[in-house]
């Protein structure tokens, strides 16, 4: 019995320790968890990276093509600044260099070396010179006025060259306005073209003869080099006149602008259909009193100086830049379309009154200039339409030309552009 007393004596004790033990290392662990929270903040990028769903060496790869681009920027930022810097720096020397060689207290010389023989532009530069030449049979009553060829035209391009052509006309009398072919690409065209007008001495001592020189463009606005303006009154005529001179700054009491207007052609001739797409118009003249017009096209064809057939678009309500878009198809025949002539007229449109017209042009295989090059374009390119910008010209202007070229019966000469 004392054994067996002993014996449980002996396990409470080993139990108890046992107890003591397993409280003291639960005391152990309570103490030691403050100590790992105040150690969790050096590991806090490491924890934030295990949270990323990718691999180590991928999230370093994306940190360090990150700061890659970024100093790719900024070191480029650096070389346009400097860059900038450097370009200024060697702007400045050469600008001290010019002022330093003027004589005077002004700048005028920059720009304006002989204000006297100027004209009223403030800029004396070359635009080219022109070879023409005139001539008078006082028992036709004709003038012949002759466009010979240009020389050392200033470039309008920005390839350095131009698309010339010379526009001729009579002043006061507008009516009968010629034009030469165009030239491409070229500063020195040689035209070789003669133009008669039927005039009286006494027409010849109150007008004045402008030729202009202009720069072709198929889709903007023709720009004019430059122009020579002679008045005829104090033209010798007793000897053909040829000879060069240089052109002047266009004046600026020019005819008055019309505005333009864009088209296409185009003609099948196994079909026999000529398509006629009028596309827009832009700056027209102002018929209106409140500044603005209500402008409409006539489509017009003309065969044996007859009115053949006409179509029209839509009127576009108070509008000096209309957009119409709308397309007419003709039937004309291979032989008609050598023969017929195509009127293209701008109209204002008026409710209480009769219909004014803005402007016209007309096409044909005997028009000139821009003209007659279109109509030559869709001729050569059949079944492709061609798109063209033109200026309008007065309606007098126009029927005046088209009813001399009939007296006339000028035949169509095959001209390669």
């Amino acid at each position: 019995m004392a054994s067996n007393s002993t014996l449980n004596h002996t396990s409470t004790n080993t139990s108890i320790t046992v107890a003591s033990t397993s409280i003291a290392l639960t005391v152990t662990k309570v103490t030691t968890s403050p100590s790992n929270s105040t150690t969790a903040a050096p590991g806090f990028w490491p924890s934030l990276l295990d949270k990323i769903p990718l691999p180590r060496w991928a999230i370093y790869a994306i940190i360090a093509l990150i700061l890659l681009v970024i100093l790719i920027c900024v070191l480029c930022c650096c070389v346009k600044c400097c860059c900038k810097g450097k370009k200024k720096k060697k702007k400045k020397p050469d600008q001290k260099i010019n002022l330093k060689g003027l004589n005077g207290s002004t700048t005028t010389a920059l720009v304006q070396p002989e204000t006297e023989d100027a004209e009223y532009g403030s800029v004396d530069e070359r635009r080219g010179k022109l070879l023409y030449s005139l001539e008078y049979n006082t028992a036709r009553s004709e003038m012949t006025v002759g466009i010979k060829e240009a020389a050392e035209l200033k470039a309008m391009d920005h390839g350095g060259t131009s698309d010339p052509y010379v526009k001729v006309y009579i002043l006061p009398y507008k009516s009968k306005t010629f034009e030469t072919k165009v030239f491409r690409k070229t500063l020195n065209p040689v035209f070789n073209e003669h133009f008669k007008y039927q005039m009286s001495q006494k027409e010849l001592s109150e007008s004045t003869l402008v030729m202009q020189v202009y720069d072709f463009n198929r889709f903007s606005k023709h720009d004019v080099i430059g122009e020579l303006r002679l008045e005829l009154s104090a033209v010798d005529w007793n000897h053909v006149i040829e000879e060069w001179k240089d052109l002047s700054e266009p004046s600026k009491n020019e005819q008055e602008h019309l505005g333009e207007i864009c088209f296409s052609l185009r003609y099948v001739p196994t079909a026999s259909k000529l398509t006629v797409v009028i596309l827009e118009a832009k700056n027209l003249k102002e018929m209106d009193h409140g500044g603005s017009s209500d402008p409409y096209v006539k489509v017009q064809l003309i065969l044996d100086k007859k009115k053949w057939k006409k179509r029209k678009t839509t009127v576009k309500k108070q509008t000096l830049n209309p957009y119409f878009n709308e397309s007419f198809t003709f039937e004309v025949s291979f032989e008609q379309i050598q023969k017929v002539q195509l009127v293209i007229s701008v109209w204002d449109h008026d409710k209480m009154s009769r219909n004014d017209a803005i402007g016209k042009i007309f096409l044909g295989c005997d028009a000139t200039g821009n003209q007659l090059r279109h109509w030559a374009d869709m001729l050569s390119n059949p079944r492709r339409p061609m798109a063209q910008w033109h200026t309008l010209l007065s309606a007098d202007q126009v029927d005046s030309t088209l009813a001399l070229r009939r007296t006339l019966k000028i035949p169509f000469i095959n001209k390669t552009f």
